[in-house]
């Protein structure tokens, strides 16, 4: 970098401005290639030059919020600052468009709503765009129109696809270094063939598997849902203590349980106490009959059981909550479940209840009920009868929502397949803890979250979903000579044929005809939780797997050699939030397929928040969209203030902090006019530099240098752009107005020579330096008199500018300018008023050094004469003013 081409002023515009330089820059990028991964090199280079980063696919649900901003900045910066040090870095982008979001969407943009049952309309018209008619009328619910599942997909996709188009443009425009041509969508026909082959090969290594079991179920969506989405919600409820009575010895003897969900009674299956409850020691193994419904159940003791909440013993109902089923499953309780997958009660009346006393209740004021009626009808029942003890209580609760519903979930009991994770096994669950040692979490205490995450699991995966738009499993059932589905004997694709749609298409040995009639076949109904195909971002983007059977042609993207030279990656960055669901989930699939952590390093970020110290969420409605924020402030302005933010701490949307950056940026533009409008420069330019101030500058630029890279190695980010900054403003305010005078000197001149070297080279690496965070600004300016792209040039380091400078004497120097700016101001002179005469009161140590450079200060300060005394802080004394002339009024 100590060669500077032969001439710079045709290339520096008269007024810079940062207007314009996004449209300008980004298409430059593109069409240049700045940011492409060359694949070629990657694999001839050493694995430790090739960076490799799991880009997170945004959700493709209608727009993104500045918290996208904030995070994929951080990880731009880094992208940016390891391809300046010359790794090759692959950075691609996935959209992630299936799973509930986009159906959500979808519904509320079209006003439509899938039905499996109906029937494919050809060139089918949703009633809405946008959220209304024709006629601008906003949609309802009640307006959604049921169309088929295939028409619903088509809808789905042609509106993602809408959506990353401008997901795209604000990437560009916000100068994210990704390689536009290294792109994915998680739905699109690569990703669905990878998400099932992973499947198939976890239900061969049985890592999957199907069972039918008691499971989370959000009522609106029609879909399970799993433990990683679960949110824990305050909701408004009541206790209702009731009386349970005594069987045998105790016979009609009383015992009052405390619930808050008594519409769940009739589903009661025992009573449950701590086993050192002195209450109930007599209670244990006999058993009581419940209110209304006079079923038998029996009294036993768990250690879940809490001595200190309500009545200390508590009814176990199948299913009411979570520890419901954990008691289900550790004390072998029957299940008796009465609450469908709509949210009602069953219409039938149960076994266990008919022929009983409670037979007419349910039949006539619960049967088919919603929840909610079911428990005003109960309760009233309660009082009747003289079991409910006093009046409901009302109380908030927790309760456990889906993250995305807007109702309490119910626990049904369905078919749904699982991925084993540890939460049944602690040897696999230990091993999976192993998983997350084995990567490097920044900051450090982010690992805390997975290990608590992980160990804290209490059930396996759930990755079913009973929607539409995802990716299906690759499963079929035989239907038997007698019309039943045989669930025990799957049948599965054959990797060559991936990806299928068993919906559409026919397993192998069978044709259409045979579907679901007897001897036949049926096919698998649900799709795989977005998490299930999102898990493997890695094996997507980089070319895995290679699909055996499968022709030369129809790899769909598969790259072998690709794959085997980046993965493990090397970085994976994210928010907090989705350590338990994504971060987890990606290591539980690399763990089982490859045996390895996916990535080295995982980068955490924070959240950003509103005014009020609250994550700003798009479901909450407290989200600013990044959009109009860009177009206000610009890219760089933006950039710059997520940069402020460190990893793993939640930040404010600050529109003030992007003011001092949009303020950075243009001060580099004309900074860099101003330091660039000295004449040419040529020849060493170390060599060149030989007056103290500049190699002062220098060295202390060279600490700046070490500090910054310092920063990046260590990942802060943050670090970096502070020292840079802190130093650039220096650089502009102090040594900028102390070397104009000396730079102007003539070309033969070699005081002017060694400012001339010492501004191109200052210029060149701080550019460098701020190249990552502020893209644009620092691109512009580097065009005007540089080769080739900044973001292509080498990162900076130390020995690239002279050495032996006292980085001491620039300080000095500019507080003893400083000292003479406040003295002018203070007498209310212009700072180009001369000083006639004046005592810089200094330290010795500053005095020496100031001496060093006094010319500079002198040329800077118009000071004629300049007299020194030693003192504990720089200070000017005794000065004499001249102030300058104003010129003589136009006539």
């Amino acid at each position: 970098m100590t060669d500077a081409p032969d001439t710079t002023d045709s290339r520096i515009p008269e007024r810079p401005t940062l207007d314009g330089l996004e449209e300008k820059w980004m298409q430059v990028w593109a069409q240049q290639g700045t940011y492409s991964f060359d694949r070629e090199k990657a694999l001839a280079a050493p694995r430790e030059q090739v960076f490799a980063i799991d880009t997170p696919p945004p959700t493709a649900s209608g727009s993104l919020h500045v918290g996208h901003v904030f995070s994929y900045t951080h990880t731009d910066c880094m992208a940016r600052y390891k391809r300046m040090k010359g790794f090759e870095v692959f950075y691609p982008i996935g959209w992630d468009d299936n799973g509930l979001p986009t159906e959500r969407r979808v519904q509320n943009y079209y006003g439509v709503r899938g039905d499996a049952t109906l029937a494919y309309v050809d060139g089918y018209e949703p009633p809405f765009s946008e959220g209304v008619d024709a006629k601008g009328k906003a949609i309802k619910p009640a307006d959604q129109q049921a169309i088929s599942r295939k028409n619903f997909i088509e809808l789905c996709d042609i509106l993602t696809v809408k959506d990353e188009v401008t997901f795209e443009s604000l990437f560009r425009r916000l100068g994210f270094s990704l390689d536009w041509d290294i792109t994915y969508r998680t739905i699109d026909e690569r990703s669905r063939a990878v998400a099932q082959q992973a499947f198939l090969r976890n239900l061969e290594r049985g890592e999957a598997y199907q069972s039918e079991a008691p499971g989370l179920w959000d009522v609106t969506f029609q879909t399970a849902v799993a433990q990683a989405e679960l949110e824990a919600r305050d909701y408004p409820g009541a206790y209702h203590r009731v009386a349970f009575h005594q069987v045998g010895a105790g016979a009609g003897e009383a015992i009052h349980i405390e619930t808050t969900r008594p519409e769940l009674i009739p589903s009661v299956v025992a009573l449950i106490a701590h086993p050192d409850d002195e209450r109930y020691q007599a209670l244990f193994g006999t058993t009581v009959t419940s209110p209304l419904f006079g079923v038998e159940v029996p009294v036993v003791a768990h250690r879940a059981a809490e001595m200190d909440k309500g009545a200390g013993i508590a009814m176990c109902c199948t299913f009411g909550d979570l520890t419901d089923v954990m008691w289900w499953r550790e004390l072998q309780l029957p299940i008796r479940s009465i609450i469908t997958r709509n949210g009602r009660l069953q219409g039938e009346t149960p076994e266990w209840i008919a022929g009983g006393p409670g037979e007419a209740l349910y039949a006539e004021s619960l049967a088919t009920k919603t929840t909610f009626s079911a428990r005003e009808a109960v309760v009233a029942a309660l009082r009747e009868s003289g079991d409910l003890d006093g009046e409901p209580q009302k109380t908030q609760r927790k309760a456990n929502f889906y993250e995305k519903g807007d109702k309490p979930l119910e626990i049904v009991t369905s078919r749904q397949w699982y991925i084993r994770n540890g939460g049944r096994e602690e040897s696999l669950r230990s091993k999976l803890v192993g998983m997350g040692d084995a990567v490097d979490f920044h900051p450090a205490f982010m690992r805390s979250r997975y290990k608590n995450w992980v160990e804290g699991l209490n059930g396996d995966w759930l990755i079913s979903r009973q929607r539409f738009f995802g990716v299906p499993f690759p499963v079929w059932y035989p239907v038997t000579a007698e019309g039943e589905t045989d669930y025990d004997h799957p049948i599965v694709a054959p990797e060559a044929a991936l990806p299928v749609d068993p919906q559409v298409d026919a397993p192998l040995g069978y044709d259409e005809a045979q579907r679901g009639v007897p001897g036949g076949f049926v096919a698998d109904p649900d799709i795989m939780d977005t998490w299930a195909t999102s898990s493997l971002t890695p094996q997507i983007a980089a070319g895995w797997p290679v699909r055996e059977g499968a022709p030369d042609g129809e790899r769909l993207g598969s790259d072998e050699a690709l794959f085997g030279s980046l993965f493990p990656y090397d970085m994976r960055p994210q928010g907090h939030d989705i350590i338990r669901t994504w971060l987890f989930a990606t290591v539980t699939r690399s763990f089982f397929e490859h045996g390895v952590a996916p990535w080295r390093h995982a980068a955490i970020s924070g959240w950003i928040l509103d005014p009020d110290r609250k994550k700003m969420s798009k479901s909450k409605g407290n989200a600013e969209t990044p959009e109009d924020v860009v177009k206000a402030n610009g890219a760089d302005a933006v950039r710059y203030w997520a940069a402020s933010g460190r990893l793993g701490t939640d930040a404010a949307y600050d529109t003030g902090q992007m003011k001092v950056g949009r303020r950075l940026a243009i001060k580099v533009l004309n900074a860099s006019k101003f330091a660039l409008g000295f004449g040419d420069v040529s020849g060493d330019l170390r060599a060149a530099v030989t007056n103290p101030l500049d190699l002062s500058m220098l060295s202390a630029l060279g600490e700046v240098v070490d500090k910054a890279t310092q920063g990046f190695e260590g990942w802060d980010y943050t670090r970096s752009l502070e020292v840079t900054e802190t130093f650039f403003w220096t650089f502009c305010d102090d040594y900028l107005e102390l070397v104009k005078d000396r730079a102007y000197g003539g070309q033969g001149d070699e005081a002017a020579a060694s400012a001339r070297a010492a501004l191109r080279l200052a210029l060149e690496t701080l550019l460098r330096l701020l190249a990552p965070f502020i893209p644009y600004a620092t691109e512009e300016v580097w065009s005007w008199f540089g080769d080739g792209s900044v973001h292509r040039q080498t990162w900076p380091t130390r020995d690239e500018l002279p050495s032996g400078g006292d980085p001491a004497v620039l300080p000095a120097v500019g507080a003893a300018l400083a000292g003479v700016r406040k003295v002018k101001s203070e007498a209310k002179v212009g700072m180009r008023a001369e000083v006639r005469s004046m005592t810089l009161v200094a330290p010795a140590a500053s005095v020496e050094r100031i001496r060093a450079a006094e010319a500079d200060l002198r040329a800077s300060g118009r000071i004629s004469e300049l007299a020194y005394a030693e003192g504990e802080s720089v200070e000017v004394r005794d000065a004499e003013l001249v102030p300058v002339e104003k010129p003589p009024a136009r006539a």
